[in-house]
C-alpha cells in the first residue's frame, strides 16, 4: 500500500467516524497536530480528539478535494471539513448551525503507517461561522488579570435576598472546558428553581467564579439535591477536577437600582418615585438586579 492510500484510509476512517480504525492507521509513536489539538498527540490521544470533534458535530465529514505524494512517503492533502453543532463546543451549548472549513494535511508515511500528520487551518473559521465571539487579549499585565463572562436570567426584577459565590482554580484548558460545560448545565437546571434571579460564570486566568442572585438565603441549598451541581462536586472533591476553591452565600447590606428619565434625563430610584420622575413623566421599567 503506497502513501496515497494509506493517507486515503485515514480520512475514510474519519468519515466514518471510527477512532479505532483512525488509530490504527498510525504507527505506535506516531503524532496528530493541527492548531485547535495542539502538537504531538499520540496513540489514545488521537481517538479521543477525534471523539470529542464528533460528539459537538455528530455528522462532520471530510471532502478531500485533492491529494499528491509531496516527496519520498509523504501527502499534501487539501480538505474541506463540513459539520452541523449539534453538541457542545469549547464549553457552550450546540448552535444548531453548520461549518465549512477548509484545511490542509501533510501526511508522513513510514513503513505503511503514519509518522505524522501536521494540519494546518485558520482557527478563527469555525467560531466564526457558528457565531461566537473570539476574544484576544493577555492573561495578564502587571496586577490585571483579564478573561471572559456569560451570564443568564430570568427577567426578574425581586430584590435578592442572597448571593451566592464560587471560585474554583483549575490545572488545564481540559479542567477549564469541563468547568464551562457543568457550569451550562447547573445554570439550566437553576432556571427552573425556587427563588432563582440571575447567574454569572466568570473565568480569568486559572480562576472560574460564579454569582447567583436568589430571592433568599435558603434557596441555594436547592443546589444540593442533585442534577449538574452535584455531579459537578463529586468531580471536585475527587481526584479529577481543581486545585482548590472557594464557596459561600452572601447577603446584602444595602441594594437598590437606578434608572434615568427619558424625559428630562434625571436619574432616580424607582422605588422613591412611585414609578414617575419629579419632571412627572413615568419611568422606564426597573431594570433586573442581577
Amino acid at each position: 500500500m503506497n502513501a496515497l492510500e494509506i493517507a486515503q484510509r485515514y480520512f475514510d476512517a474519519w468519515n466514518r467516524r471510527d477512532a479505532d480504525a483512525i488509530m490504527a492507521t498510525f504507527a505506535p509513536d506516531g503524532t496528530y497536530s493541527d492548531p485547535t489539538a495542539g502538537s504531538g498527540l499520540t496513540g489514545a490521544a488521537i481517538g479521543a480528539y477525534a471523539r470529542g470533534l464528533w460528539q459537538a458535530f455528530p455528522d462532520l465529514a471530510f471532502e478531500v478535494v485533492s491529494a499528491g505524494e509531496a516527496g519520498a512517503e509523504q501527502v499534501a492533502a487539501q480538505w474541506l471539513m463540513k459539520g452541523t453543532n449539534k453538541g457542545p463546543f469549547g464549553g457552550l451549548p450546540p448552535t444548531g448551525r453548520s461549518v465549512s472549513l477548509p484545511g490542509a494535511d501533510f501526511i508522513r508515511v513510514e513503513g505503511g503507517t503514519i509518522k505524522s500528520v501536521t494540519g494546518y487551518f485558520d482557527s478563527r473559521v469555525v467560531p466564526d461561522q457558528l457565531g461566537l465571539q473570539i476574544v484576544v487579549q493577555p492573561k495578564e499585565i502587571g496586577p490585571f488579570a483579564f478573561g471572559t463572562s456569560v451570564s443568564v436570567r430570568n427577567g426578574k426584577t425581586n430584590r435578592p435576598g442572597a448571593f451566592s459565590i464560587t471560585e474554583l482554580r483549575v490545572r488545564s484548558d481540559r479542567e477549564v472546558a469541563d468547568v464551562q460545560e457543568l457550569s451550562r448545565q447547573t445554570a439550566t437546571e437553576m432556571l427552573g428553581m425556587k427563588g432563582f434571579l440571575g447567574w454569572v460564570g466568570m473565568t480569568i486566568g486559572n480562576r472560574m467564579m460564579t454569582v447567583t442572585a436568589w430571592e433568599n438565603p435558603d434557596d441555594p441549598a436547592q443546589l444540593m439535591g442533585g442534577g449538574a451541581h452535584v455531579a459537578a462536586m463529586k468531580k471536585y472533591y475527587g481526584p479529577d477536577l481543581g486545585a482548590g476553591g472557594m464557596v459561600g452565600v452572601w447577603t446584602p447590606v444595602r441594594l437598590r437600582t437606578t434608572v434615568r428619565c427619558e424625559t428630562c434625563g434625571k436619574m432616580m430610584h424607582p422605588e422613591d418615585a412611585n414609578g414617575h420622575c419629579r419632571c412627572g413623566a413615568a419611568l422606564p421599567a426597573e431594570p433586573p438586579y442581577w
